[in-house]
C-alpha cells in the first residue's frame, strides 16, 4: 500500500500551478510569478513532480530534526536555571551568563523560546497599550462618507423589522441620505449612493466594514492573478466604475461616527416614527425623509474648509448601465441562457442571426427588469412578473430579484435541503471537508 502525502496550502497551490503548466495553459515565467520563485526553480519543481508525483513537492526536511537543535541535556539545564536562581533575569542578561560562566552557546531568542515553552513568566511586565485617540475629521464635505446598516425594531411592534441604511459625512456629521430596507442588501447601498450622487455629488471615498456586500470573500483565480485582477462584489464594481475609493475598516471603533449615529437614531428616530404612526416600509421612509433635515440642522457642524469635495454628477452618466447587478452568461446552442431558474431566449437582430456560444451580460435593474447585452448592444429585455413597489420620495426601493420570464421546464440540480428547508451542509468529518490527500505518482486537476 502506497504512503499517503498531506500537502500544505502552499504545496497545494504549487500542485495546481504545475498542473496548469503541464497542460500548457501557462508558461514557465507565468508559473514562476504565481508561485513566487525563479524560472530555474520552476524547472526543478516540474522535474520533481514528474518523478515523484505530489510527494515530490514536499520538502525533504519535513519531519527531521534540525542539526542545529540544542541537545536535550542543554535544554533541560537552561530550563532548570530559569526556574531557580535566574528566574528574574531578562533574556539578554541570562544569555550573557550562559555564554560566559556555563559555556553554553545559546542565542537570546532560544532562551526566550525555552522560557515560553516551559510556561514561565517573563521578568518584566509589558507596558499597557496606548489608549485610542480620536481621529481628526476630514476638512471638506464629501471627502469621506461612512456607510453602514442597522438592524433594529424601528417600528417597535407596529410593523415588520427593518434595516436602516445610512451614510454620515465625516467632516460635518451630516446625514446626506438614509433609507429603510427590509434587510441589509446591496440594492439598498446602490440606492443610497445613487441618491447622494444626484443630490450632492459623488464622494471621494466611502468607509465601510468588511461585509461581503463590500468585499468579496472569494480568492482570486489563476486567470485573475495573471490579469492583475481581484474578485469584486457588485457594489465594489460600481465604486470602481464611479472612481470612488472604498476604505475597509477593521474594528467598530474605526467607524465610530456611524456607530454613534445609529445609537442616537435608535433613540430619537424610533420615537419620531411612533409619533408619525408609521407602520410599514413606505410610511417609515416618508417619516425618515421629514426627520433628516431637522436632525442635520441640530447635530451637523460646519467643516474646517467650506469648499465641497463632492464631484458633480456627470450629465452623461447612464444610471441604468451602472446602478444594476451584472452577471455573465454563455448563450447555448438554442439561443437561450439560464438565469435564476428561468430560460431566457435571445432573439436574432440586425447584427447577428444567432448569439450561440457568445458571452453576454445580464443586467438586473433595481426595479426587477432584466436586460441582456453583448458588446454594449441591447439584445433583449424582460419585465418582472410583478411590478416593483411604489416610489418613496425620490427613490424606488427595488424588489430583490423577482423576475420574470418563461419558467424553466428542464429538471435542474438543486442543493439538498434538510427537513426545515435549509440548505444541507456537510458535517466536519465529511469527505468534502477532509485534507487534500494524494498518493505519490498521482496528479490532480484544479477544481
Amino acid at each position: 500500500m502506497s504512503e499517503q502525502v498531506t500537502l500544505t496550502m502552499r504545496e497545494q497551490q504549487r500542485l495546481q500551478v504545475l498542473n496548469e503548466l503541464e497542460a500548457k495553459r501557462i508558461s514557465h515565467s507565468q508559473a514562476a510569478t504565481l508561485i513566487g520563485v525563479s524560472e530555474r526553480q520552476v524547472y526543478r519543481l516540474k522535474a520533481a513532480y514528474r518523478a515523484g508525483g505530489a510527494g515530490g513537492l514536499v520538502h525533504g526536511n519535513r519531519g527531521r530534526a534540525s542539526p542545529l537543535r540544542l541537545p536535550e541535556a542543554v535544554r533541560q539545564q537552561v530550563v532548570e536555571l530559569l526556574r531557580s536562581e535566574f528566574s528574574d533575569f531578562n533574556d539578554h542578561h541570562l544569555t550573557d551568563i550562559l555564554n560566559d560562566e556555563y559555556e553554553v552557546r545559546i542565542s537570546r531568542s532560544s532562551v526566550r523560546r525555552l522560557r515560553q515553552e516551559a510556561g514561565l513568566p517573563g521578568p518584566r511586565k509589558r507596558r499597557s497599550p496606548k489608549h485610542r485617540s480620536r481621529r481628526e475629521r476630514y476638512p471638506r464635505r464629501g471627502m469621506l462618507l461612512q456607510i453602514d446598516g442597522s438592524d433594529h425594531a424601528w417600528l417597535e411592534t407596529r410593523g415588520p423589522e427593518l434595516t436602516l441604511i445610512s451614510a454620515i459625512d465625516d467632516a460635518t456629521g451630516e446625514i446626506p441620505f438614509a433609507l429603510f430596507r427590509p434587510s441589509e442588501d446591496a440594492a439598498g447601498y446602490f440606492l443610497l449612493l445613487q441618491t447622494i450622487g444626484q443630490r450632492h455629488g459623488l464622494p471621494l471615498a466611502v468607509y465601510a466594514d468588511r461585509h461581503t456586500i463590500f468585499q468579496s470573500p472569494a480568492k482570486a483565480s489563476i486567470e485573475q492573478q495573471l490579469a492583475g485582477e481581484r474578485p469584486r462584489t457588485q457594489f465594489g464594481r460600481l465604486l470602481d466604475q464611479l472612481e470612488v475609493t472604498l476604505i475597509p475598516s477593521y474594528s467598530p471603533e474605526a467607524r465610530g461616527r456611524v456607530e454613534r449615529l445609529f445609537g442616537t437614531l435608535q433613540d430619537r428616530l424610533v420615537k419620531e416614527l411612533r409619533r408619525a404612526h408609521a407602520c410599514s416600509l413606505l410610511e417609515a421612509n416618508q417619516a425618515l425623509a421629514a426627520f433628516l433635515p431637522v436632525f442635520n440642522a441640530r447635530f451637523s457642524q460646519p467643516p474646517a474648509d467650506p469648499q465641497s469635495a463632492y464631484r458633480p454628477w456627470p450629465e452623461d452618466l447612464p444610471v441604468e448601465a451602472h446602478f444594476c447587478f451584472k452577471h455573465q452568461r454563455s448563450v447555448r446552442k438554442d439561443s437561450t441562457i439560464s438565469f435564476d431558474g428561468h430560460q431566457l431566449t435571445i432573439p436574432p437582430n440586425r447584427q447577428r442571426t444567432s448569439y450561440a456560444r457568445c458571452r453576454v451580460e445580464v443586467r438586473q435593474q433595481l426595479d426587477g427588469r432584466l436586460t441582456v447585452w453583448h458588446h454594449d448592444h441591447l439584445l433583449a429585455s424582460f419585465e418582472p412578473d410583478e411590478p416593483g413597489p411604489p416610489h418613496v420620495g425620490e427613490f424606488a426601493p427595488a424588489a430583490t430579484t423577482q423576475a420574470r420570464p418563461v419558467p424553466n421546464t428542464k429538471p435542474s440540480r438543486k442543493t439538498p435541503k434538510t427537513k426545515g428547508g435549509q440548505p444541507w451542509k456537510p458535517p466536519a468529518d465529511h469527505p468534502w471537508r477532509r485534507p487534500f490527500l494524494l498518493k505519490p505518482g498521482s496528479s490532480a486537476k484544479p477544481h
